[in-house]
């Protein structure tokens, strides 16, 4: 049974909903103004059940907007304050483009310098070449001629680490409640009192919204704008842009062993990103995949049995009260990845390592996928609506930024916080919009 009454209510038992309840209540606590007891977390499924979940897990500050580099290097500091606990690994993580490219990733090592995030510039070729050849003797990627080594960052094991925070709420007293659905709300004009559930109606203070691609079921139960009008930089408008467009996630695992894949000197080597202009070919037959820009991630992961990574995700292309969230991830039927993510991904791969050519038959037959909302500049919005709702709307940028909830609590207990302030909703009215590169990838 849910509780008939708790301060606070956090929907969604990921990595913002628990972080966010474990600061909250160790800043009540601290502050003299109440404890764990004031916090109840929810969830329709379970703990880690969405896109958490499924996360490849990688942590990184390879940003091209200021604001989220910043927002990163404090999320980045949090994965390093207890690594153990939450099965971070700090390898690294390593950025190789093309010239395209290139004078965004100047900026990138010019401001995280500024900031004090220690990384390594490397320009041309030959030179690129030989860096990453001291570090993968079989380095072969055609089309890179800059790179940027970031020497912190790296990956978690997801289920691991989503369970180190789940141990951590309940230590401070916070209650969890899974197989819990959010039904509607009860509003005093605004503002909002009272969850209404499948399990019963929780009377409340302030709501704390963090579900991830289901963010648009919730924002809907709380009549908020299913389209808004966006003003550009230039000061243009553009009405009727869709608050949420979804896409599907491309990931998978290359069943070699994980132990194996080493750098030079038999240790683990950085999470690597490799975006190239070069066109890139199918690694058995030879035809033709792409000749525009193609992008990968990939690491060794032993919680996923190889290595394991993805490239770009693919917009969905309908309307997002179109599209079924549930089921989620790899049971869903519709947006797990397909034959031709395999062949990109492990041609890619091969193209990167000569120790991956012919490995396409090792691919893990397991089924991988899943869904993120996005918002409609691609990047997170968090902030306050109904008067006591507050919106944690991470566009699927959300695991690696496990600073947010500490933020976010610190906000609810009334305390602004700079870091979350480029990131309001307002910034759709003003056309203070955040920088975008010229990476494949719709999260820059």
């Amino acid at each position: 049974m849910v509780p008939e009454k708790s301060r606070y209510v956090v929907i969604g038992a990921g990595i913002h909903g628990l972080t966010t309840a474990a600061h909250l209540a160790r800043g009540l606590a601290e502050s003299g103004r109440g404890d764990g007891s004031d916090v109840v977390v929810v969830d329709k499924t379970d703990v880690g059940a969405g896109a958490s979940g499924v996360a490849c897990g990688v942590i990184r500050n390879n940003y091209f907007q200021p604001a989220m580099r910043r927002l990163m290097a404090h999320s980045v500091e949090a994965w390093e304050r207890d690594a153990e606990a939450l099965s971070y690994h700090g390898v690294g993580y390593i950025q190789l483009a093309p010239d395209a490219m290139a004078d965004d990733v100047r900026q990138i090592a010019r401001e995280q310098n500024e900031i004090g995030y220690e990384s390594v510039l490397v320009e041309g070729v030959d030179e690129c070449n030989a860096y990453m050849r001291e570090i993968f003797s079989d380095w072969q990627a055609p089309g890179i001629s800059i790179l940027l080594h970031e020497k912190r960052g790296g990956y978690a094991n997801n289920t691991l680490s989503l369970a180190g925070l789940a141990a951590k709420a309940r230590e401070a007293g916070v209650r969890i409640e899974t197989g819990v659905t959010v039904t509607g709300f009860e509003r005093t004009g605004e503002r909002v009192s009272a969850v209404e559930t499948d399990q019963g109606t929780i009377a409340c203070d302030a709501v704390v919204v963090a579900v991830g691609p289901w963010v648009r079921d919730i924002w809907s139960m709380l009549d908020l704008p299913e389209t808004i009008t966006v003003r550009d930089t230039s000061g243009k408008e553009h009405p009727d842009r869709p608050m949420w467009t979804y896409w599907a996630l491309q990931e998978g695992t290359l069943e070699v062993d994980p132990g194996e894949f080493t750098d030079n000197k038999g240790g683990f080597p950085p999470v690597i990103h490799v975006d190239s202009d070069a066109p890139l070919h199918d690694d058995l037959d030879g035809s033709l995949i792409t000749d525009q820009m193609w992008g990968i991630y990939y690491k060794p992961d032993f919680h996923f049995g190889g290595v394991q990574g993805g490239a770009s995700p693919q917009q969905i292309d309908r309307p997002a009260h179109e599209v079924a969230v549930d089921p989620y991830g790899p049971a869903s039927p519709e947006f797990v990845v397909d034959d031709s993510f395999v062949r990109m991904w492990t041609s890619a791969l091969a193209a990167c390592h000569k120790r991956f050519e012919q490995k396409r038959g090792l691919y893990s037959k397991e089924p991988s996928g899943g869904i993120g909302a996005f918002t409609p500049d691609s990047f997170p919005v968090f902030d306050m609506f109904c008067e006591n709702a507050y919106f944690i709307a991470d566009a699927n940028h959300g695991y690696k930024m496990l600073g947010v909830g500490e933020l976010v609590a610190k906000e609810l207990l009334g305390e602004p916080q700079e870091l979350l302030a480029p990131f309001r909703f307002d910034r759709y009215r003003t056309g203070d919009l955040h920088p975008t590169s010229h990476s494949p990838f719709p999260w820059s």
